[in-house]
């Protein structure tokens, strides 16, 4: 089977550390999906605007067909960053990117349809993300309220507070504390920054507060480090072209 790429992904995801490891409805971050042009046609969206979710199928773009994370050939277990990157758990019980087929499945809130664009938002995908179909998201058959969650279960509210050590722009509407004025990003994508590191991208087995972490998001490249559970924005600059 021939997939076809519909569209690409696009966000301030251009670095792979910092990706939300699930898509979020409450996510502020915005993803707009370009078609190609033989996808381009206005008539393929007719209706999608009574939508108020969708799905996207899409290609973890990043990650070799059949790879581990070892870099060998597919295997039936990976590690989950979440349980701290030594246990296994089975590739079926996760949503491992280092699968047979890099096949990635998210539900997003679709915001708007503008100048053929889907503007999307909670997408967990990179910048660039091929986009191999796009579903309609239906609440009487694909929402289950009682569905068991295994041991993601654990996890599912899992959040940091993130405090700015270098902002000079108002306070953003999340669990951040402003200590001092410096240069800083835009309000928007602070806000968009300050709910990344709120899910805490470390893998659960960092866990050191001398450690300082660099990610890159929306233009901008972050450090910070982390103590128990807080993030403290260390700086931000802009990343020259």
């Amino acid at each position: 089977m021939n997939l076809k790429v519909i569209a690409y992904a696009r966000n301030g995801h251009t670095d792979k550390f910092g990706i939300p490891r699930q898509s979020r409805d409450e996510s502020p971050i915005l993803t707009r999906i370009v078609f190609e042009p033989e996808y381009n046609v206005a008539e393929a969206l007719r209706g999608i605007d009574g939508y108020s979710h969708l799905w996207l199928i899409w290609g973890f773009s990043e990650v070799q067909s059949g790879k581990a994370q070892n870099g060998e050939e597919w295997s039936p277990t990976v590690r989950p960053p979440r349980l701290g990157g030594n246990k296994r758990m089975g590739v079926f019980a996760t949503r491992s990117p280092f699968r047979p087929n890099p096949i990635g499945l998210s539900s997003v809130r679709l915001i708007e349809v503008k100048n053929g664009e889907l503007i999307v938002s909670g997408a967990d995908v990179l910048d660039g993300t091929p986009i191999y179909d796009i579903k309609p998201y239906l609440s009487f058959s694909d929402s289950h309220p009682e569905a068991v969650n295994g041991f993601a279960e654990e996890s599912k509210d899992y959040h940091l507070d993130v405090v700015w050590e270098n902002i000079n722009r108002d306070q953003v509407k999340t669990s951040t504390r402003v200590l001092h004025d410096s240069y800083t990003p835009p309000a928007d994508i602070q806000r968009e920054i300050a709910y990344i590191l709120s899910q805490d991208p470390r893998p659960a087995y960092q866990d050191n507060p001398q450690r300082e972490y660099k990610m890159d998001y929306g233009g901008w490249r972050v450090t910070f480090s982390a103590k128990k559970s807080t993030i403290f924005v260390k700086k931000t600059e802009k990343i020259k072209k």
